[in-house]
């Protein structure tokens, strides 16, 4: 099982940027796939970005593509989501969650999230 834990949420104004992070821990830390996800107050949780095990592969969706960026440091079990160019409906819960494959399988691991708010 991987343990998850996010930080660096805050309060930005539109057009301004954050940087979140997502500290794994595990014995399959390193091996996961990591994404980010985001659920904003009566909405459905969304993905807005996942990376594999070693940091080659991404996928984003079009609403963030060209503003969000994920990376990953496995040497500081760590990944990170750089998000530029915010929007007022970025505002959201950010959760990392983690998984064995990149492309099927459920998010077994969830953080407790960080709060986004991006104020216009």
């Amino acid at each position: 099982q991987v343990q998850l834990v996010e930080s660096g949420g805050g309060l930005v104004q539109a057009g301004g940027s954050l940087r979140l992070s997502c500290t794994a821990s595990g014995r399959t830390a390193d091996s996961s796939t990591i994404a980010w996800f985001r659920q904003a107050p009566g909405k459905d949780r969304d993905i807005v970005a996942k990376i594999n095990s070693i940091g080659r592969s991404t996928v984003y969706p079009d609403s963030v593509k060209g503003r969000f960026t994920i990376s990953r440091d496995n040497a500081r079990n760590t990944v990170y989501l750089q998000m530029n160019s915010l929007k007022p409906e970025d505002t959201a819960v950010y959760y990392c969650a983690a998984r064995k494959d990149f492309n099927n399988g459920l998010y077994t691991s969830w953080g407790q999230g960080t709060q986004v708010t991006v104020s216009s």
